[in-house]
């Protein structure tokens, strides 16, 4: 079961808790830990993922990143999350609630990334459950969306898992890898949650 611990959505020290793994906002001191884990996933996410720019695990670009996800964190506008593991706090991957949209809508997009060494133990499944709470009840969203490639089993496996249902598939959704890629599509409600 997660647990939050947060005065408000924007409190940068809210913790989401896991079976296993523990979410946190990210900090300038995560910057080693962070990029050290992403060079060494590189291959396994560049097929999955917008295309890197030139600079993106330097220490300025994950500065920046840092300052974006602040605004939308003041905005109402998304939240990031990195994901650690429980029993030896390394850090394992990274979760966003983005794209926030309030009045009729009260939804929100997921989206997840994993280290290579750690593909394949339950960790994202865990991360994305415990996510669920702060989604539904301490944002009060109605319903999180997610997308993925249609051959990404792996990724659609975690939302199963996670109670998304398939809704469709998007043509040409997003720019992945410098292209722009068909995507499946996915959701889970409020009330899906609560069941």
């Amino acid at each position: 079961m997660a647990f939050l611990r947060s005065t408000s959505p924007g409190d940068g020290e809210a913790e989401l808790h896991g079976q296993a793994v523990v979410l946190r906002h990210p900090a300038m001191g995560d910057y080693l830990a962070w990029a050290q884990l992403r060079a060494m996933s590189r291959q396994h996410l560049v097929p999955w993922e917008p295309q890197w720019s030139r600079d993106e695990l330097t220490r300025s670009a994950f500065r920046r990143r840092l300052r974006q996800y602040q605004r939308e964190m003041k905005e109402d506008l998304g939240y990031a999350f990195i994901i650690f593991r429980v029993s030896d706090l390394a850090l394992v991957g990274g979760l966003s609630i983005s794209n926030i949209r309030r009045g009729v809508a009260q939804a929100a997009s997921l989206g997840y990334w994993i280290g290579a060494p750690h593909v394949g133990h339950g960790h994202m499944t865990d991360a994305v459950t415990a996510s669920l709470p702060f989604a539904f009840v301490t944002l009060g969203l109605h319903r999180l969306e997610a997308a993925c490639l249609p051959h990404n089993t792996a990724s659609a496996r975690v939302l199963h898992k996670a109670g998304f249902k398939r809704e469709g598939t998007a043509r040409r959704y997003l720019k992945i890898n410098g292209t722009w890629q068909d995507h499946d599509l996915f959701a889970l409600l409020q009330d899906d949650a609560r069941a």
